[in-house]
């Protein structure tokens, strides 16, 4: 499927952030850092050390960006399986996306129990992701909800992809979200493709922000290879909330650079043209050079960074690779009462 090219950073335009120079560095080494660790990931899926790889390239703009205009330990997320940069930003380090990723027993996400890219950590209020696509919106709302009769002043955001978006339960949950007014975001992680079906041949809209009017509720459609751009967004959609005018549904536009996981071979409906094109786009490029052309970020400080985050990872992957791994008395814990 052909898509029409990705602006770059709006805010170039301008040669201003709405962030602090910190956080513009916060933001590239968070997003190099889920970049590193899931190009990691596929080499090692490719030595046969790892059963499977859900990857967050091409999204870590959305997932970064969003993080930055939340509250860690005030407001909870439910991560989508491409949210690396996210989670990495509420604070799970990438010890424990390993520790997840080869299923050791140390996993905070689920004590290895579940499939890779399913975080989850209490501590951080990152709720367990489920395999089930789209039943994290109505988890979230709940939170919300929960926030709202409590009066606690934090928000809840739902991070899916644009297929979750036709699954009973994200309408259903939208609605109840929009009526009871909670404090929610809904993120949609738009890549064109559900799996291999192209968005032309799942909705009849250009834009799934539409969506929010047959809610009654503020949708908003950005570009996800922008992060700041996504920040803004996220970040009004949270003073919305906590000022109690409800939920927002936004839409960021990304490319996925990748095959859908592991189990995906994307040559299959992608053209090599296509696929050239979506790797122009790519968000690290895009925001580096941004960055480097505006000031924010020097050449030597993107290689002390790089360093850096090679370093995490390197020792992220050998701590989990010699983790145990759950102990199989422990199978039925947390799975049946007694």
């Amino acid at each position: 499927m052909q898509r029409a090219p990705i602006e770059e950073i709006r805010v170039a335009e301008r040669g201003s952030s709405p962030v602090s120079n910190a956080s513009i560095k916060r933001l590239f080494f968070y997003m190099l850092l889920a970049r590193a660790l899931d190009e990691r990931m596929w080499i090692l899926n490719r030595q046969g050390k790892a059963p499977f790889v859900l990857s967050c390239q091409g999204h870590e703009g959305i997932s970064a960006g969003a993080a930055l205009a939340l509250e860690p330990g005030v407001d909870w997320i439910a991560p989508y399986y491409r949210d690396l940069a996210m989670v990495l930003m509420f604070g799970m380090t990438p010890q424990e996306v390993m520790l997840g990723f080869f299923g050791r027993a140390e996993d905070p996400s689920s004590g290895g129990r579940q499939m890779p890219a399913h975080y989850g950590h209490a501590q951080h209020k990152i709720l367990t992701g489920s395999s089930p696509v789209a039943t994290q919106v109505a988890h979230i709302v709940g939170i919300a909800l929960a926030n709202k009769i409590r009066g606690i002043k934090g928000v809840a955001l739902a991070s899916l992809g644009e297929g979750s978006t036709n699954q009973g339960e994200f309408h259903e949950a939208m609605n109840f979200a929009a009526v009871q007014r909670v404090p929610a975001i809904v993120l949609v992680h738009n890549n064109g493709y559900a799996i291999s079906t192209p968005l032309v041949h799942q909705v009849s809209v250009q834009d799934l922000s539409l969506r929010a009017q047959g809610y009654g509720i503020l949708g908003v459609t950005v570009d996800g290879t922008q992060p700041l751009a996504v920040y803004e967004a996220v970040k009004a959609a949270r003073e919305r909330a906590l000022a109690g005018q409800g939920p927002t549904l936004i839409e960021a536009k990304t490319y996925r650079l990748t095959p859908h996981s592991s189990d995906d071979d994307d040559r299959a409906y992608k053209s090599e043209e296509v696929r050239q094109q979506e790797r122009r786009h790519d968000v690290m490029r895009v925001f580096s050079r941004w960055a480097k052309d505006h000031g924010y970020l020097s050449a030597s400080e993107e290689q002390d960074i790089t360093r850096e985050v090679l370093r995490l990872v390197d020792e992220a992957v050998e701590y989990a690779l010699g983790a145990p791994t759950p102990d199989p008395t422990t199978l039925g814990q947390h799975l049946y009462g007694s």
